[in-house]
């Protein structure tokens, strides 16, 4: 694959708290090593500053923590203004060897530093006791008998923390216009409904779309919608969003549905999807030894992260093995000298069904299982040498995946 032949690229981000963001900033500093560029802002300043083309991002796809840093970049913002809002002090870290002149669109702003406080937004609301004791009296669990049902009698708290911070740090902060038609790019958001198994994407729609599975809204504003794509269970609460009709829907975060949504990208024009994620399972290190010597936590964070990666190989496999169907039966047709008008006929129907698309190509950057280092680094914490560590590994592992691409 020639990358610069590719006119249409577009950027899937994926969850996993500060430790994530960090990552992909990584990622971005290896992209941009390549040639891409990232468009953002204003409709005018998209067109003037970024015209069609090839290797430009112009379609963001972002879950959870994926959705804040796809914001900072639809909004125009500098990679260079995203690492100062997120790792400060960068003279000390040794990160200013990646820094460029800025190239800033509309009326720039810098970053306000992100914080503690606006991560850690305490849930105040359940903390109210007028709010809270009702709780515990009228909703009455519907099983009875074992520890289960004892918590989840007495234990209504919807969440530690909030997303309300962060929603208000972008509203206030990032945001020029809190719209999505008011961005000169394409930027998707995904969360999860909490009272249904469907899969949301906030993005700028004509309407409401919404099938069994998927639910396309346009009812959100985008500091709304990271919200609710962020509030990452049980540690933060659901996020309330008032739909069309003025009644509060919750969600929660997007990799719950979900963990890559990249075919939301390939659904809206882009001809090469390039997806980042920092999950990885570790993988035995002599030097580390077995995770059961580390605690219930690292056996936890391996837990959940073979899961992920198995619906991730999975979501990888499922496309290879759709492309290789439909190459299979294309030869086969071509070999018993099925006439050509059947045989497109034929492959237009199957193409069809299975929602093959041909032109799109994908590439995913993620850790290497030999890098014990990024398992054991903390998902949230926002240290300067951290979290330079951490782009750093996540512009290694970008920039092994893009070395096997022609530019």
């Amino acid at each position: 694959m020639v990358l610069s032949q590719k006119k249409r690229p577009s950027l899937v981000l994926s969850g996993g708290g500060v430790k994530a963001a960090a990552f992909h900033i990584g990622v971005c500093l290896a992209l941009r090593e390549k040639g891409f560029q990232f468009a953002g802002g204003s409709p005018s300043n998209v067109i003037a500053n970024y015209p069609d083309e090839a290797m430009t991002f112009k379609t963001y796809v972002g879950s959870s923590a994926g959705s804040i840093i796809s914001t900072f970049l639809a909004s125009g913002y500098a990679i260079e203004d995203i690492i100062e809002a997120f790792i400060r002090g960068t003279d000390e870290t040794g990160m200013e060897r990646f820094f460029r002149k800025r190239k800033h669109v509309g009326n720039y702003r810098p970053l306000k530093p992100l914080t503690y406080s606006d991560i850690f937004g305490l849930n105040i609301d359940m903390g109210i006791p007028k709010k809270l004791l009702p709780k515990f009296f009228q909703k009455r669990t519907v099983i009875t008998g074992g520890l289960e049902a004892l918590l989840k009698a007495g234990f209504k708290v919807n969440g530690l923390f909030s997303m309300k911070n962060i929603e208000r740090y972008l509203r206030e902060e990032v945001l020029e216009s809190n719209h999505f038609s008011s961005l000169g790019v394409n930027l998707f958001v995904i969360a999860t409904q909490l009272n249904h198994s469907r899969k949301v994407i906030f993005g700028d729609f004509p309407e409401l779309m919404k099938d069994d599975d998927i639910k396309r809204a346009h009812y959100a504003t985008v500091s709304e919608a990271v919200a609710a794509s962020a509030s990452l269970p049980p540690a933060f609460a659901p996020y309330g969003i008032k739909n069309q009709k003025g009644k509060t829907l919750h969600f929660f975060d997007g990799e719950i549905r979900d963990t890559l949504s990249t075919h939301v990208a390939a659904d809206h024009g882009s001809d090469l999807v390039i997806a980042s994620y920092s999950i990885q399972p570790y993988h035995f290190n002599k030097e580390i030894g077995s995770l059961s010597d580390y605690g219930i936590p690292a056996i936890f964070n391996q837990a959940l992260y073979q899961v992920i990666e198995q619906k991730i190989n999975k979501h990888i496999k499922h496309q290879s093995d759709i492309k290789n169907m439909i190459n299979a039966v294309y030869g086969y047709l071509k070999e018993i000298n099925l006439p050509e008008e059947q045989r497109d006929k034929l492959m237009e129907i199957l193409i069809t069904r299975t929602d093959f698309k041909s032109e799109v190509d994908y590439i995913y950057i993620h850790p290497s299982p030999q890098d014990y280092k990024m398992f054991f680094y903390d998902h949230f914490s926002l240290n300067p040498q951290v979290l330079t560590a951490i782009a750093r590994t996540g512009f290694r592992a970008a920039m092994t995946k893009l070395r096997k691409h022609k530019v």
